[in-house]
């Protein structure tokens, strides 16, 4: 591992930090090096990058980090499989590299190895066994082309139908032979990574500005306006990358894309049996596209994923629609022993992927079109970063930080990311007297959230049946980045994807959040 050591303190983003980083960019004259505009996975990356090249760096998130589609994902940090069967070799070998990075130097501490189950019945085609079984192959090559060690991702296999029922004990028993077991890569949560990637850049001289709105932007700068605030104030810098995803034509009008609208169902684990394993079901007529039932943090599964055209406006939170609840009930319910119905579902969220509209003609489906990302300057300079996938933000961060240095004739070091763990990868902790689901949030700073608390009963969860502590909403409060009771509710935490776990929590969260704000007061 390369890159400047961190201390927590460093790392710290809090509301106090953010005031006076707002107010020193406000007297500023001289201009930053970059300017990064979005505060998801890509912007956050981009900032980090610039950052670890030495660069004075300023991201500017209109909303919370992970506000937009970087939290809605499947949690899959996975290897491009997908992709390698439609053909698309060298996006699976980039998929396959960057979960290798992330899982073994990057952030080992928010992502483990999930097994991906995919059963064989009596009746099911022999082209679709023999392409289950060559998909994981393919994917066994990826993975060795990565140099994934299998101890970090095992090697697939066929198993029995007695083991299937072992991972996914609600699987459908009724003719099943066997199943083919493969791995990926499962983050604890996304936004989760979108906030230790911003708090390590911050860890490296980045000024983090969340609720911070751009306008008039340029390649040499924008207006910037503090939304809680009302207060404006103009920012020149050499360079400037349109990190904001779907947004992204509303920065950079020469930008056109064709969002695709990817939604999830959110059930009890008890509901489909608690597998420990995500079952995996073919979408009728497809050989590269399946819905999936992920076990989750929180006593969850989450059931996904569609790929519906989105045309028209960008909501701030999508919602699915009917036809696309139908489809992921009807596909998943083929290999369960019960049917799930309307009523076992406990949220849905739905995120827009921004997908590159390349002006082919005809009727083509959302999921024919390209993954790859695209990197663009504008006639006015602007640099916008777009397309592509959570699984490889890293990439993209580092093609748009390379197109700022050179646009912007800056003097800046080589890209140190491949190598750089985020806060809390190192030194992970050894108590085992920490409550995992703490340990699987935070690694290494398990044991600092709840020795730094100042909250009353620290370890007490925050409300019956939710495993996140009083603690951990006070860190988000204290070092990560957290200004209301939403981002910690819906961001933080994820509690929010289920309306009525939110409904549970939401008095301690307050409690917690007006403390703070007395307390800063």
């Amino acid at each position: 591992m390369t890159g400047r050591p961190l201390s927590f303190a460093d790392a710290s983003l809090n509301a106090d930090r953010r005031t006076s980083e707002l107010a020193q960019l406000a007297s500023r004259t001289d201009p930053v090096d970059v300017l990064v505009i979005g505060g998801g996975v890509t912007g956050a990356g981009a900032a980090l990058d610039a950052a670890a090249r030495g660069l004075s760096v300023v991201l500017v998130e209109a909303h919370d980090l992970a506000f937009g589609t970087s939290r809605w994902s499947s949690k899959l940090v996975h290897g491009g499989l997908r992709y390698l069967a439609t053909g698309n070799i060298a996006i699976a070998r980039e998929s396959a590299l960057e979960r290798h990075r992330v899982m073994t130097v990057i952030a080992p501490h928010l992502v483990r190895p999930v097994g991906q189950l995919l059963p064989v019945y009596s009746d099911t085609p022999f082209v679709a066994k023999v392409a289950a079984r060559a998909g994981m192959f393919a994917g066994d090559v990826l993975r060795h082309n990565a140099k994934t060690p299998a101890t970090v991702l095992p090697r697939s296999r066929r198993i029995s139908a007695q083991r299937a029922g072992e991972l996914c004990p609600g699987i459908r028993t009724d003719g099943l032979r066997s199943a083919v077991l493969g791995h990926d890569g499962q983050l604890i949560d996304d936004a989760r990574l979108v906030v230790a990637l911003a708090r390590t850049a911050a860890g490296l001289g980045a000024s983090i500005c969340t609720y911070t709105r751009a306008s008039d932007v340029t390649g040499h700068g924008a207006l910037l306006t503090d939304t809680r605030t009302g207060h404006s104030f103009p920012i020149a810098a050499r360079s400037v990358i349109n990190a904001t995803g779907v947004w992204s034509g509303q920065v950079d009008d020469s930008i056109r894309l064709r969002p695709s609208r990817g939604t999830h169902l959110v059930v009890d684990a008890a509901a489909v049996g608690n597998p420990t394993a995500a079952l995996t079901v073919p979408m009728a007529g497809s050989i590269s596209r399946f819905v999936f039932a992920l076990p989750q943090q929180l006593g969850r599964v989450y059931i996904g994923l569609t790929d519906e055209d989105a045309p028209g406006d960008i909501p701030d939170e999508p919602t699915p629609s009917k036809n696309e609840i139908d489809l992921l009930l009807n596909t998943i319910n083929q290999a369960l022993s019960r049917e799930l119905t309307r009523s076992d579902i406990r949220g849905t969220y739905s995120g827009l992927r921004p997908l590159i509209d390349d002006g082919g003609t005809g009727e083509r489906a959302t999921a024919d079109l390209s993954r790859n990302h695209l990197v663009r300057v504008s006639p006015t300079g602007v640099i916008t970063v777009v397309g592509g996938k959570l699984t490889t933000y890293r990439q993209m961060a580092q093609d748009a930080v390379d197109e700022a240095v050179q646009r912007g004739g800056i003097r800046a070091a080589s890209c140190e990311t491949e190598s750089l763990a985020l806060v809390g990868a190192v030194g992970r902790t050894g108590d085992s007297t920490l409550p995992e689901s703490l340990v699987a949030r935070f690694g290494a700073e398990a044991e600092r959230v709840l020795e730094t608390a100042t909250v009353s009963n620290p370890a007490g969860r925050i409300a019956e049946d939710i495993d996140v502590t009083r603690a951990e909403v006070q860190y988000a409060l204290t070092a990560e980045g957290a200004l209301n009771v939403d981002d910690i509710l819906a961001r933080r935490t994820r509690i929010a994807l289920v309306p009525s776990d939110a409904d549970a929590a939401r008095p301690a969260v307050t409690e917690i959040v007006k403390a703070a704000v007395s307390a800063s007061a």
